[in-house]
């Protein structure tokens, strides 16, 4: 991969030598054609149960279930919501819903109902696939939204809602006549929308990434690089949720590649380990904190990962230090780095064997264009000035659903401002210092202060409050809040706490605690100055 420098200190990462699967009639199309192609290779593992999952099956399941949702009335450019950790039956409700040409819109498991009605209320879905942790809330959430037709749960369901369907029941009903074979609707693959990911932004709650065909079928075909073994022959590890970008756009890319994928739902500890030493994993997908417990945790001593060769890490900042802890202790060869946004795609820039400075995010990636911006100026800055990174490419996203303000204020001119503050050196390898965005990130999650200020103000015993990401080795960041008390209440820190854990999703909940201070520090127009906040952190001892 080698970088050139165009006039005006922009930055390219050249052609992406094939188009494959950007000439495809659709993406459903591609998928199912390259399922139908591997026969009866394995490509999934479930390393909680062991089923091993054989293209074929993969095939014939969203063959299928295409079939069937077109008989609940799902057509091209309809939405089908998904919220399930990850499991088979979630690859294919998303295959499927991409093989009848709708979009499909990932819903975290962990949101609150209060999160699933605002995340429904943007992507606006026909039909919800969910799993039994989320269906009944998902189910009681669609009873105030009439747009939600039909809710099918993958597995069981104790909800009594009356359009939920069982997965299961509709896979195995015979009144359901369907072909072996599927033909998807032709795209229009610059419009169509694929996927609509939530992303948090800094002023409150997630806004739906619009990704479409042709963003993903462009960042499949930049995928398609002579890499270090191909990756039809590599048994790869994943343990990022699905309904995240970075995880989904993995299944994606993956699938299509003929890997061999072993899936967990969720993190734990010996299962992770063990699924490692039990199908002999070269590859993982890996955040952070997955990254210091292999370096640090005494329990990895006891498993056999010698087979693993490849770590790609993402999501947030990894430290030098946790790298070289994990190739000393574990050995393995090659530790790599990216760096992408729900609205690019996947990765815009990736380490390569020849580009891995230590505490650099990489060289781009094919097919992409960057520069380094003066924040306050929008000067195009050259090699070692440190600016606002944007990003232009076939990647980048078509924009935020029902949103034209903050699309407009991302993208400008075709290319997408990344909030992020980074710059590139002589080789055009890419360091990311700061951000201009206010995201907390919380084990590769990003947590949006704004929200849970927002959330505190509705504690009536709050006057004002503040929330910032207390740096934490295992997690990232920690979400904190600094709170201003109503004059002459009782309100204690585990009050606080409390409140927001019942409100909230999991990463979004104050574990980095709470302070009470007599005023939040803002500017003359009213916004908060975190940085004088992080900085009484470093000083507590000083008064604001």
């Amino acid at each position: 991969m080698t970088s050139t420098l165009l006039p005006g200190n922009i930055v390219y990462g050249g052609p992406i030598p094939v188009r494959v699967a950007q000439d495809y009639r659709s993406l459903g199309q591609f998928i199912i054609d390259k399922y139908k192609s591997f026969g009866d290779q394995t490509v999934m593992i479930d390393a909680v149960t062991g089923t091993e999952y054989s293209a074929k099956f993969m095939y014939e399941s969203i063959v299928r279930l295409a079939q069937i949702l077109q008989k609940l009335g799902v057509k091209q450019n309809d939405v089908i919501g998904l919220s399930s950790e990850n499991s088979v039956g979630f690859a294919v409700a998303m295959f499927a819903g991409f093989a009848v040409g709708a979009t499909v819109a990932p819903l975290n498991v962990t949101y609150s109902e209060r999160e699933v009605d605002h995340a429904i209320n943007l992507s606006r879905p026909k039909v919800i696939f969910a799993s039994k942790i989320t269906v009944d809330r998902v189910a009681k959430v669609a009873k105030k939204n009439k747009f939600v037709k039909a809710i099918i749960a993958l597995s069981g369901s104790s909800s009594n809602h009356p359009n939920v369907h069982s997965f299961l029941d509709l896979m195995n009903n015979d009144k359901f006549k369907t072909k072996p074979d599927f033909t998807s609707p032709v795209a229009n693959k610059t419009e169509d929308v694929a996927l609509i990911v939530c992303s948090s932004g800094t002023t409150g709650l997630p806004k739906g990434v619009q990704l479409t065909q042709f963003n993903l079928l462009a960042t499949i075909d930049s995928q398609i690089q002579p890499t270090m073994m191909p990756l039809s022959e590599i048994t790869l590890l994943t343990v990022i949720p699905w309904f995240h970008a970075f995880g989904c756009l993995t299944l994606i890319t993956t699938a299509t590649m003929g890997t061999r994928l072993v899936y967990l739902p969720k993190f734990e500890e010996n299962l992770f380990l063990s699924a490692i030493e039990k199908y002999r994993v070269m590859m993982a997908f890996m955040v952070p904190p997955l990254m210091v417990f292999l370096a640090k945790h005494p329990i990895v001593d006891k498993y056999d990962l010698s087979s693993l060769m490849v770590l790609l890490c993402g999501a947030a900042p990894l430290s030098r230090e946790t790298e070289d802890q994990i190739k000393e202790r574990i050995g393995v060869p090659f530790i790599r780095q990216g760096y992408g946004l729900s609205e690019s795609t996947l990765s815009v820039l990736v380490q390569t064997d020849d580009f891995c400075k230590p505490g650099s995010v990489g060289v781009l990636k094919v097919g992409i264009y960057a520069k380094v911006i003066d924040p306050d100026t929008g000067k195009h800055l050259g090699p070692n000035e440190r600016g606002e990174l944007c990003f232009k490419g076939d990647g980048i996203m078509k924009g935020y659903i029902g949103d034209t303000k903050s699309t407009q204020t991302a993208i400008k001119d075709g290319w997408l401002h990344t909030g992020d503050i980074g710059y590139y050196d002589d080789s055009f390898e890419f360091f990311i210092v700061d951000r201009i965005k206010e995201l907390i990130k919380y084990k590769g999650f990003q947590v949006p202060p704004a929200e849970i200020e927002a959330l505190l103000l509705t504690n009536d015993k709050i006057k004002d409050a503040a929330v910032i990401g207390k740096p934490d080795e295992a997690a990232g960041e920690l979400p904190m809040a600094f709170v201003v008390k109503q004059a002459n209440v009782q309100l204690t820190e585990e009050d606080v706490i409390t409140y927001v854990h019942e409100r909230a999703s999991p990463a979004k909940r104050l574990r980095g605690g709470v302070l009470f201070v007599d005023e939040i520090p803002k500017n003359p127009s009213g916004k908060i100055l975190r940085r004088v906040l992080r900085d009484m952190l470093k000083k507590p001892k000083s008064k604001l």
